[in-house]
């Protein structure tokens, strides 16, 4: 009886989510499995083909199994700019996380108009891209910037930022957190807003200090917004591009700022290997799998959800 009426509801619901999933199938699954295919082909991506009426053709005339991934694994290029990308998350990541804590309690204040300044700092994240980083372009410049000319005036030399090796990577990271913070600040305010109040009054009338009622109320009861905070830094990270293109010429200087859709961009639309960055994209997709899978993994030990 259960069975019938399980398989009568579902019949009713098919009209429903069929729209939704002739889409997924078609804009998701269908182009996931068409990269795959791609990955494994020399194809330039301006050969005119059909790719599912005329596999056969395709298949004699691209196929190379999986050249591609051997020759990303040796290539030195791969392990630089993996490292490029590794480098951005370990500045990043930390000062993403304090910073929005920050925010987050700065804007979990009770004073009068505290609705502007939440409008205020989420302003960076309605910005597109594109105009936020042409902003920080001319900010950093070393000629007219308004970053050098602050320095200048505490007497500080300010560097070549874009046009340095050294500065170049965290210029990138300081417009990254300048435009996520607002985001990832009204997340924690969510989650110090669902703190239940009691908790902080019975600490201070066991005589907690500020520090100690933040060590050991604030920050344990925060950790399931911390680790998906984490989680969604971490593969934003991996996916790193729009503040590159613009901000640094080239991924300049000397490669300094390339990292992974960087690469897959330019082997696909500059260099005509379509293969070869198909075959990149599903190496990043590996990676983050890898990192993803191995932070819901240890989230056993630090993440504690208040039941």
């Amino acid at each position: 009886m259960y069975k019938k009426y399980k398989s009568a509801g579902f019949l009713q619901a098919v009209p429903f989510i069929l729209p939704s999933l002739i889409g997924l199938i078609c804009f998701s699954l269908v182009p996931i499995l068409t990269s795959l295919v791609i990955s494994m082909s020399s194809w330039d991506g301006l050969t005119k083909l059909t790719l599912f009426s005329d596999m056969k053709g395709f298949l004699a005339s691209f196929f190379v199994g999986y050249d591609n991934f051997a020759e990303i694994v040796r290539s030195k290029e791969f392990w630089k700019v993996l490292g490029n990308t590794l480098y951005f998350i370990v500045l990043y990541l930390p000062l993403i996380v304090i910073s929005s804590i920050l925010v987050g309690n700065i804007l979990n204040k009770k004073y009068r108009g505290i609705g502007f300044f939440r409008v205020l700092y989420y302003i960076p994240v309605l910005t597109s891209w594109v105009a936020g980083a042409l902003i920080w372009k001319w900010a950093l410049s070393p000629q007219y910037g308004i970053v050098n000319e602050i320095l200048a005036l505490v007497g500080i030399e300010g560097p070549k930022w874009l046009q340095s090796e050294v500065w170049a990577m965290p210029s990138i990271v300081l417009a990254s957190i300048w435009k996520d913070v607002g985001y990832f600040g009204l997340i924690f305010l969510g989650g110090l807003q669902s703190i239940n109040p009691s908790y902080y009054e019975a600490a201070e009338i066991d005589g907690a200090n500020g520090w100690q009622r933040f060590k050991h109320i604030t920050m344990p009861l925060l950790s399931p917004v911390t680790f998906f905070v984490i989680i969604i830094c971490i593969i934003n990270s991996f996916q790193l591009f729009p503040q590159i293109m613009v901000m640094t010429k080239d991924a300049g200087p000397n490669g300094a700022t390339q990292v992974l859709v960087e690469r897959i961009y330019k082997y696909a639309f500059k260099y005509h290997k379509m293969g070869y960055a198909a075959a990149l994209s599903w190496v990043l997709f590996a990676i983050i799998f890898i990192f993803t899978t191995i932070q819901l993994k240890l989230q056993k030990r630090w993440v504690y959800y208040d039941d």
